[in-house]
C-alpha cells in the first residue's frame, strides 16, 4: 500500500511538497532524495535566522526530509503586485527592509553548518553576513502580522551584496506567463519593481550583476527564453 500523506497537500515546488498538519503547522518534505544534513542545515537557518530578528517561519521538528514549521498565511507578495501593480514601489522597498534584516545576521553564527559555498569562493570577511540567496516577491508572505520570508534552502554567508544582486536578477529576468498583451503589460510592472529595488537596496556594481547572472545561468531549473536573455545581457558584460 502507498504511505499515507502526512496531510492536506498546499503547495509543490521543484524540489519540494508542502502539507497542511493543522494547528497552524505544516511539513515541507523534499522528494529529491537529498542529503539529510541539508535538510538540517536549513531548519538550523531558519532557527539562526528568527532568533536574530529576521521574519522567517518558526522550526519545531526536522527529521530525514521534513521539516515542520509555522504556517505563514497570506498572499505572496507577487500575488499582491500583481492584483495591485501600482503598489510595485512600496513592495520594493519592503523588499529592500527584508534584505537588510537578513543581513543584520553575521555569516559567524553560521560556523559549523554545512551550506553552499560562498559566492566568489574568496576567504570568509568579518562583513559578511547571512545570505538568502533567493530573496523574491514569491518568497515573502504577506500575512495578518506582518511580511514572513520562506525558502531558506539556499542560504549561505558572504557580503550583502551578492544577495541583492541575486534579487536584482532573479526579479529582472524571470518569466512572465499569460499571454502576449498580459505579459508586456507585467513586463512594465516588473521593470518598475526591479528599478525601485535598486534604488532602495543598490548600487550593484556590474562586476556583481554579472556574478549574480553567471549565477543563474547555472541554475538547471531556469527556463529557456530566462537563460536566452541573460545570456544576451551577459554578453554586454
Amino acid at each position: 500500500m502507498p504511505a499515507a500523506l502526512p496531510g492536506t497537500l498546499i503547495g509543490s515546488g521543484r524540489n519540494a511538497d508542502v502539507y497542511d498538519l493543522g494547528d497552524g503547522r505544516v511539513l515541507r518534505r523534499y522528494r529529491d532524495h537529498r542529503d539529510t544534513w541539508r535538510v538540517a542545515a536549513e531548519a538550523e537557518v531558519m532557527a539562526l535566522a528568527r532568533a536574530g530578528g529576521v521574519p522567517a517561519p518558526e522550526v519545531f521538528d526536522v527529521s530525514g526530509a521534513d521539516i515542520v514549521m509555522a504556517r505563514a498565511t497570506g498572499p505572496t507578495m507577487l500575488n499582491a503586485i500583481e492584483r495591485r501593480p501600482w503598489t510595485a514601489g512600496a513592495h520594493a522597498r519592503l523588499l529592500a527592509r527584508l534584505h537588510g534584516l537578513v543581513h543584520q545576521v553575521p555569516a559567524a553564527r553560521l560556523a559549523g553548518l554545512a551550506l553552499r559555498p560562498r559566492s566568489g569562493e574568496v576567504p570568509p570577511a568579518d562583513t559578511d553576513v547571512l545570505l538568502h540567496m533567493d530573496l523574491h516577491p514569491q518568497n515573502v508572505i504577506l500575512t495578518g502580522n506582518g511580511p514572513v520570508i520562506i525558502d531558506w534552502e539556499g542560504a549561505s554567508g558572504g557580503p550583502a551584496i551578492a544577495d541583492i544582486a541575486m534579487t536584482w536578477v532573479i526579479i529582472g529576468f524571470s518569466d512572465i506567463p499569460g499571454s502576449r498583451l498580459k505579459a508586456t503589460a507585467a513586463r512594465g510592472v516588473q521593470s518598475a519593481l526591479t528599478r525601485a529595488f535598486v534604488r532602495e537596496a543598490g548600487p550593484i556594481d556590474e562586476s556583481w550583476r554579472l556574478t549574480a547572472i553567471r549565477r543563474r545561468l547555472a541554475d538547471p531549473n531556469v527556463l529557456p527564453s530566462e537563460l536566452a536573455r541573460l545570456a544576451k545581457r551577459a554578453s554586454r558584460g
